[in-house]
């Protein structure tokens, strides 16, 4: 028999090779965990950026979106060939963070990262492919408006011009039949426009006066590029949410560009909110706005809705649709700011993105003086602001667009966004916003020719039931 100190000995060596077995097993084990997507985002992420020769180096969920409907995600990835890495350099240049590495093309390629966003959409569970579904018009306007933002994104952003600050895709799907993506799922990956824009705005927030000039500007650049497209072809845009999916019903294919209505606030699709502010008696803009007028029985909401539904007019562009400082980064001097969230872009005003940017945004001094009368008109800190939106709008451009009918375009679109805020909720310069509609609703001029644009429509529509 063995001596008992040389059994220790041998138990003492087996044990520890159980131990180092177990120890190269578990460290194998996590070792594949580390390097394979662990859940349906990052396996998302892994499998658009392979179409492009790109490998994902890092991962990070950083936002839910609204009500639960997907995630926004960090993602750091390299090319793996050097035909990839060249691409990207080519294609997106300044427009991409990068960290570069050192030596020739070649090695560089495994050592040169992306910095890029991932906008997964994943609808909850519980609404998807229920038939109330086909109602919710809430549910519906979300879906429609993540179908907008990738069309635009791929289609419609690269003709606006690679020096207007946005974020550019670099890969998207709608999760169609066949595709390497889980079916159903709508995603994109965008540059990162943290590389050029670091400070974000605040949800809720006022931005600086130089903010707000850069703000003006880009929107200037982004209304005039707009308007020098060629038209987009009506039968390609999203109608209102419960039309589009009626539409859809019957059989149309998906329109596959952005909405005929830019916004999400335009009357058509707020019927609800609309005539529950018009059986508030206790709000004053129930009577206000909601109460039908002779002849033709339309209420003041109406009209303004009317006027301001895209028809083909020269002055219409695509507008934002959803223009606040929660949805830009800024330079750190605050010079520049590059918009995004496009979810609601479409045809429209651009006076309409001024509306909401300039009640939710903008610093209440830079509007007026500080009168806190109950009815404002214009004052000169507005019409200072005006003046530097319009002048570059038109700046470089044979485009004609007076500066009386762009205010009576203003007027109008204020009047249209109060009526949101009076049966939603309302937040910002709110007394200002209130004040100015006092004012605009009690002019007979601006009344009389919200009449005559009334009549002009209506003469169109019977043309059209003529014909």
């Amino acid at each position: 028999m063995f001596p008992d100190t040389l059994v220790n000995k041998w138990k003492a060596v087996f044990s520890a090779c159980i131990l180092l077995v177990s120890v190269l097993f578990w460290s194998a084990s996590d070792m594949r965990d580390v390097q394979a997507p662990r859940d349906q985002a990052e396996r998302v992420a892994a499998t658009m950026l392979s179409w492009h020769s790109l490998e994902l180096v890092s991962f990070k969920k950083t936002q839910s979106l609204w009500a639960g409907y997907g995630n926004v995600c960090e993602l750091t990835a390299r090319a793996t060939t050097a035909a990839a890495a060249r691409q990207m350099r080519e294609r997106y240049g300044g427009d991409i963070g990068v960290s570069a590495g050192e030596g020739t093309e070649e090695t560089t390629t495994t050592t040169t990262t992306y910095a890029l966003i991932l906008k997964l959409i994943s609808p909850p569970p519980t609404q998807a492919g229920t038939e109330e579904d086909e109602e919710d018009e809430g549910h519906l306007r979300k879906i429609l408006s993540y179908e907008v933002e990738r069309s635009f994104y791929g289609s419609i952003a690269p003709l606006l011009g690679r020096d207007l600050p946005m974020a550019r895709c670099i890969a998207a799907t709608g999760g169609p039949p066949g595709s390497d993506t889980p079916e159903g799922i709508t995603a994109t990956i965008m540059t990162d426009l943290r590389a050029r824009y670091p400070v974000g705005g605040e949800g809720r927030a006022v931005l600086s006066q130089r903010q707000v000039h850069a703000a003006l500007h880009w929107l200037s650049e982004f209304h005039k590029r707009s308007r020098r497209m060629r038209p987009l072809p009506l039968q390609d845009l999203l109608l209102a949410p419960l039309e589009e999916a009626a539409r859809r019903r019957r059989g149309a294919a998906p329109a596959r560009s952005v909405w005929l209505n830019g916004g999400y606030t335009y009357l058509a699709t707020r019927r609800r909110e609309y005539a529950s502010l018009a059986a508030d008696s206790a709000s004053e803009w129930s009577s206000a706005l909601c109460q039908p007028l002779a002849p033709a029985g339309h209420s003041l909401a109406e009209q303004v809705a009317h006027f301001l539904t895209p028809r083909g007019r020269d002055y219409e562009t695509l507008v934002h649709g959803d223009v606040k400082s929660e949805n830009l980064f800024a330079t750190p001097s605050g010079g520049g700011v590059a918009f995004y969230d496009f979810q609601y872009v479409g045809l429209g005003l651009g006076v309409c993105d001024l509306a909401k940017l300039f009640t939710c945004s903008v610093p209440l001094r830079l509007l007026t003086d500080g009168d806190e009368s109950a009815e404002l008109a214009m004052g000169e800190g507005e019409r200072g602001l005006l003046q530097r939106y319009h002048g570059a709008l038109l700046s470089g451009t044979d485009r004609v667009y007076d500066w009386d009918t762009f205010v009576r375009h203003w007027e109008t679109a204020l009047v249209d966004w109060l009526r949101f805020q009076a049966s939603w909720g309302f937040w910002g310069n709110t007394e200002w916003l209130e004040a100015r509609v006092r004012s605009i609703i009690k002019d007979q001029n601006w009344r009389t020719w919200l009449d005559e644009q009334q009549s002009l429509i209506d003469r169109e529509t019977n043309l059209r039931s003529y014909n």
